[in-house]
């Protein structure tokens, strides 16, 4: 049963309780607020800020699952806050079971403080949930994907793109981690998991994965240092350091380059240009 009055209010309160550097924001000089405004709400959940100022008042229509997850997201709001959400709008709380786009506070705040650093939050299937603002200058904006593109395993075999700036040898054994890691993946989760799906539609789509499928090959990793070619700062050599949110199935990978390398001066380049790739 929808609740407007109440999903308003709970916005609210969860709203006046943030501080701008608990989302990454600059406090400034002048603010008055309790909490955040309306319109940084409205910004970090990627709505207007007319709409969330009627959700807010308890004028607005009864929102949708997607919109709902975004404020969710917006508000660094807990599992147990987001299904709270869910129900006050007349909805079922998404499942927590793996998989879930649902990520931690602890997580996002992490991510916050990473604006000059290349990071982002992905799912077990390689989803890519959230960027830092150099993450998408190195690695594309991951927001343009949709379906089983969102997966760089699914985009590694079906688009031929997101292996163009590796070298050769590194494709070879990324191709090798990615096809592993999902049969890993696939034996965790089920034959009727989105894993099993991803894995049954690539078989189809490319030789080169049903023919790594059949290998049976699991426990492939990943190369320490990542190579590949940006096209606006040319090669590139980083670290790839991984924080795991066992809970929520997400990493939060954050890429490096060792001090005083020609690879740390072009990240410090990367975050002037700020463009993305489109491809990668």
């Amino acid at each position: 049963m929808t609740d407007l009055q109440s999903l308003g209010d709970f916005l609210q309160r969860r709203r006046e309780v943030l501080q701008p550097e608990d989302v990454g924001l600059a406090r400034g000089v002048r603010r008055r607020t309790t909490g955040l405004r309306r319109e940084e709400v409205a910004l970090l959940s990627h709505m207007s800020t007319d709409y969330y100022a009627r959700l807010e008042r308890g004028t607005g229509p009864t929102p949708s699952e997607q919109m709902l997850t975004a404020l969710a997201l917006g508000l660094h709001l807990s599992l147990a806050e987001r299904d709270h959400l869910f129900h006050l709008a007349g909805h079922r709380p998404p499942s927590r079971l793996s998989g879930t786009a649902h990520i931690s506070p602890g997580m996002l705040r992490v991510l916050d403080r990473l604006d000059d650093t290349p990071a982002e939050i992905v799912t077990e299937l390689g989803e890519t949930l959230r960027q830092s603002r150099l993450g998408v200058a190195l690695l594309g904006d991951a927001a343009l994907r949709t379906g089983p593109e969102r997966s760089i395993g699914y985009r590694w075999f079906t688009d031929p793109r997101a292996r163009a700036p590796y070298p050769s040898d590194e494709a070879a054994v990324l191709s090798r981690v990615y096809a592993a890691g999902l049969r890993e993946l696939v034996a965790a989760r089920g034959p009727q998991s989105r894993a099993a799906e991803l894995a049954a539609d690539l078989r189809v789509r490319s030789e080169e994965f049903a023919a790594l499928w059949d290998a049976h090959e699991v426990g492939a990793r990943p190369p320490e240092v990542k190579r590949f070619h940006h096209p606006e700062v040319g090669p590139l050599e980083l670290s790839c350091q991984t924080l795991l949110d066992p809970e929520h199935s997400h990493r939060l990978l954050v890429y490096t380059a060792h001090p005083g390398s020609e690879s740390a001066d072009k990240l410090r380049l990367l975050a002037v240009l700020g463009a993305p790739v489109t491809g990668a």
